[in-house]
């Protein structure tokens, strides 16, 4: 397993890192089975653990803790806080008041004194982020969290960031967690490269492309609408919107690639977002053991030129197949009532 550094933050951290959404309720909610696959990961030499406190309702954390009892050492553990968690006002968000609250239960949920790497999951455009940025460095000066970051922010909310921490004598982002693919390539416009100017530490998530890129999907064969991911979500698979045609026309050119790159299409999607300069660590999403061993098959696969240049034809720079894997998209974008004037006065006189 290769290790780089995680930014700025003095950390290394293994290219590969343990996503663990799938962990609990809405995946495996067997806590021994979700344990082992944790422990296999650290055996092949997986150092990183991301969670957040809203997978499955911090189960998700509570199963991780678990596991690391007696390995606490071994691990960089990274967490993340803004969804919901339960009902009542105020029980989410990116505000002083939510974060200095939450961090006590994830540290609980967790059983350790101390996280690595606390980030922020989504932006509030409620909250002022010099208030996010003030609490998060207060957490840092007691030593409950080592380093901070941002996941799925756009470009213009980590340079703001940037800039209120520089003149607010604040800690900063020293890292971002943004999706990307093959089928997803927006961040290679902006996002990443802020990250190289700031020194931040990459790590992205959905390589497959919520399962696109697994090979599961194909041109010309039915899907179950009913079940799976699928069940979840139909109109992300459904093989007859045109915007789910784009991603299967593109599936069935990058199989022909992997083939003759010797590589089956998952091992091809894995091995992309490593290539790029700026990404630090992939983000693993399995279920099942079988699923976490398949995907650790193919850490020694290298991406030559030739071969990013054919995916680089099929799916240009920049491109973003995947509208779920865009940019996060702002309340001023969902709500019409924000960019209208009341009718009276739309007009010039």
């Amino acid at each position: 397993m290769r290790y780089r550094p995680l930014g700025g933050t003095g950390m290394e951290v293994s290219v590969y890192c343990l996503g663990a959404m799938m962990f609990g309720a809405i995946g495996n909610a067997d806590h021994d089975d979700s344990i082992r696959i944790i422990h296999t990961a650290l055996d092949a030499g997986v150092n990183f653990i991301d969670t957040a406190d809203m997978y499955s309702a911090g189960e998700s954390e509570t199963i991780v803790g678990k596991a690391l009892k007696g390995r606490r050492d071994e691990v960089v553990l990274a967490t993340k806080v803004h969804f919901p968690m339960g009902e009542g006002r105020n029980r989410g968000g990116n505000s002083r008041r939510w974060i200095m609250m939450e961090v006590e239960e994830s540290l609980r949920r967790l059983g350790t004194d101390w996280i690595d790497l606390y980030q922020i999951h989504r932006p509030d455009l409620t909250t002022d982020i010099e208030e996010t940025l003030s609490a998060l460095t207060d957490l840092q000066r007691q030593g409950k969290i080592r380093a901070f970051g941002s996941s799925t922010f756009r470009p213009e909310d980590i340079v703001d960031a940037h800039h209120v921490s520089e003149r607010r004598g604040l800690g900063r982002f020293r890292t971002e967690q943004p999706p990307y693919s093959i089928l997803a390539r927006w961040i290679e416009s902006s996002t990443l490269p802020l990250a190289q100017k700031y020194g931040m530490g990459v790590m992205t998530w959905s390589p497959l492309a919520f399962g696109f890129l697994t090979g599961r999907y194909r041109k010309g064969q039915p899907v179950d609408l009913t079940a799976g991911r699928a069940g979840l979500a139909p109109s992300r698979f459904d093989p007859a919107l045109p915007d789910n045609q784009v991603k299967l026309d593109a599936v069935e050119r990058l199989v022909e690639v992997a083939d003759q790159a010797g590589l089956t299409l998952p091992e091809l999607a894995m091995a992309f977002p490593l290539a790029h300069p700026a990404v630090t660590s992939v983000i693993l999403g399995p279920r099942t053991l079988d699923q976490l061993t398949g995907l650790l098959k193919g850490v020694s696969v290298t991406l030559d030129d030739a071969t990013l240049d054919r995916i680089d034809e099929i799916v240009p720079p920049g491109t973003n197949l995947v509208k779920e894997h865009g940019p996060w998209t702002p309340p001023t974008l969902a709500d019409a009532g924000t960019r209208r004037r009341p009718v009276g006065d739309r007009s010039a006189a």
